[in-house]
This record gives structure tokens, C-alpha cells and sequence, in this order.
């Protein structure tokens, strides 16, 4: 099979190279086709909010089994709409890991038969590289770059020396903000997921409650969001107890400055410490406007480049998964078919 004239071993180190990515780590069904690693031909995500919404956070059984019954008509979409065909494509990734070991196996098992029916490689890719190379999918990145990952399971600051070279310099010791964020929706009995909603009324709200801050140590990068979930409890049943009207909008409006300060400051000192070019913003958590209204007040200050990817790039999807598995592809790392799936799958050894 070729394709502009070019057969497929060929085609794996040509810029036309073309990647069927599939990601499956939590409550999104998605398969996306990329081009040369930056192009994206089609993007198909398939969410499972609605369903999970009910219990008030993702059941990861629930999530496996709807994973199930859609991935073969997400990747038989995502195909159909990219213009080029199933023995079209140069390559297969999936996302390894981090995720719902459930999850991730579906995916993997579509992955591999895949790449065994069309003989062709696989490439088992990490989800937080996904999120940090969306934001090549929109911009040219230079090196070395800071990326501050923030989503439900991951609140990260990631040294980047150079292409596909990561190096963790700061996470969260206890809650990812993403999951801080849903607790205290539940709390405040707001839907899930509840990110959006708290951002939405604290950008509304007209006052702030002050609540307390998690430095750590004055030369730490790392993070620490639980205390700051406890003080936000503490304040609700205060009003309970005391019988009086809770100000929802300024609780929310106090606890996503509390989040944002400490993300932006860490964010910044980071970037100016290691020398860093740009500071990328990945994850789920970046679609928040308050925190990129924030970030990037403070970087038109300080002169930094930010980098933000739109918000479907954002939360899950498998474009983000081809343009990181393209990283790979150039280089010919390809995995094995005894790929297994990896809930706690580092980034640093993902490193190229």
C-alpha cells in the first residue's frame, strides 16, 4: 500500500506520516488520525459525562464497558472522516498509561489487533505527554520549555531540555487540582463535574472568601490542595451550624484564587529558574478562564510566552496521543505486542 508514492516504510520518517491514536484512560472514547505528527485530520471523542454524572464521579466498571461498546465505531469514524483509509496509516498508538486499568485496556487491545490485522507498528503512549504535545498540534514549541499540567488526576510541573525530554520537577503531594475542584462541587451540591461550575460562579461572584494557601517549602515545586479542600469544608459547616446564608460565590470565588495563586507563582518561578522559553499550559484544568485569564495577565507582565491549546485540546482526546506518539515514530521506538496496560506509568521514563 502507498501513499503519494511512498510505501510505508518509507512513509514512517516522512512528514505525511500517518497516525491512527486512540485514548481511553478514564470517561472519554476518542480515535483521532494525525498527519506528520502536527496536522489533524480528524479528532472523534466520544464522552461519557452524562452517564457518570449521576454518581457523582467516574465508575471506573461503568467507564470500561462504554469504552466497549463505542471504540470500534469512534476508530471507524475518525478514519472515515480523516479522507484516507485503515491501510492508510503508518502507525497505531494508544495511551499506555496513566488511567482506569479498565479503560486502558480496551483501548490497548483495539490498539494491538490493529496494528497485527494492518502489520504495521504500535506505540504505546503516555497520557501527560499527550496533554503537553497538544499544544504542538496549534503552536511551534521551543526549547527548553516548562509545561504546568493540570487536570483531575494530575497537577504537575514538567521540565522540557529538549524534544520528548521530561523531567518532573514539581507534583502534588495529595489531591490533583482537578479532583479538589470536584470535591468541593460535591460539596457545595453542584454537578458533576464540577470544575466548570465552580469556575463559572467564582468568575461571577461579586466577593471573595479568603482561604489559606499551600506553600510547602520556600524552594519547593511541588503542590498540596487537600488543606485547602478541608478549610473549604471547615467554612461550610461553620454556616451550617451558625444557621446562616452561605455565600456559594464567594466560597468558590476564594477557593479558585487560592488554587490559581499558588499554580501561577510556582508556574512562573519555575520558568525563570530553569531558563525556560515558554510555559505550556496542559490538561483538562486549563480550559478553567479564570486560571488563563490569570496566567496570562502575569506572563504579559513578566514577558513569558504562554502557550494554551484550545479547550478540545484540552481535555482528553486522541489527537493529543498522536502528536506524542509522533515524537516516537520519527525516531522508530516502536512497542512490542506484550504491551501491558500501566496505571502508574512514569512520564520521565517515557522520555525519548
Amino acid at each position: 500500500m502507498s501513499i503519494h508514492g511512498l510505501d510505508k516504510e518509507k512513509l514512517l520518517a516522512h512528514e505525511d506520516a500517518l497516525i491512527l491514536a486512540i485514548e481511553t484512560s478514564c470517561d472519554e472514547t476518542s480515535a483521532s488520525v494525525i498527519r506528520g505528527g502536527k496536522h489533524i485530520l480528524s479528532n472523534v471523542v466520544s464522552s461519557q459525562i452524562e452517564i457518570h454524572e449521576r454518581f457523582g464521579g467516574v465508575v471506573p466498571e461503568i467507564a470500561s464497558r462504554k469504552h466497549v461498546e463505542t471504540i470500534t465505531l469512534i476508530i471507524e469514524q475518525a478514519v472515515e472522516q480523516s479522507g484516507y483509509k485503515l491501510t492508510d496509516m503508518s502507525a497505531i498508538a494508544v495511551t499506555q498509561g496513566p488511567g482506569l486499568v479498565g479503560a486502558l485496556l480496551v483501548g490497548i487491545v483495539a490498539a494491538k489487533s490493529l496494528s497485527l490485522a494492518l502489520d504495521i507498528p504500535l506505540i504505546g503512549t503516555h497520557h501527560i505527554a499527550g496533554h503537553i504535545y497538544a499544544n504542538e498540534l496549534v503552536h511551534e514549541l521551543e526549547y527548553p520549555c516548562m509545561a504546568l499540567v493540570v487536570s483531575g488526576g494530575h497537577t504537575e510541573l514538567v521540565l522540557l531540555e529538549s524534544e520528548g525530554n521530561f523531567q518532573v520537577i514539581g507534583r502534588t503531594r495529595d489531591d490533583a487540582v482537578g479532583e479538589a475542584y470536584d470535591k468541593v462541587a460535591r460539596a457545595l451540591h453542584l454537578p458533576y463535574p464540577g470544575g466548570p461550575h465552580i469556575d463559572r460562579i467564582a468568575v461571577e461572584a461579586e466577593s471573595s472568601i479568603t482561604l489559606p494557601r499551600a506553600w510547602l517549602e520556600a524552594d519547593s515545586y511541588d503542590f498540596s490542595f487537600s488543606g485547602l479542600k478541608s478549610a473549604v469544608l471547615s467554612v461550610i459547616n461553620q454556616s451550617r451550624m451558625k444557621g446562616l446564608v452561605l455565600d456559594e460565590g464567594a466560597l468558590a470565588r476564594g477557593f479558585q484564587e487560592s488554587v490559581i495563586e499558588v499554580l501561577v507563582t510556582k508556574a512562573l518561578r519555575s520558568v525563570k529558574h530553569y531558563g525556560a522559553k515558554q510555559l505550556l499550559l496542559c490538561g483538562g484544568v486549563a480550559a478553567n478562564r479564570g486560571l488563563r485569564a490569570a496566567l496570562t495577565e502575569r506572563c504579559n507582565v513578566e514577558g513569558i510566552s504562554l502557550l494554551i491549546p484550545p479547550g478540545t485540546l484540552c481535555t482528553d482526546n486522541a489527537a493529543m496521543i498522536g502528536a506524542a506518539a509522533h515524537l516516537k515514530l520519527k525516531r522508530r521506538i516502536f512497542t512490542n505486542l506484550d504491551m501491558k496496560a500501566d496505571p502508574g506509568l512514569s512520564l520521565e521514563q517515557w522520555s525519548i
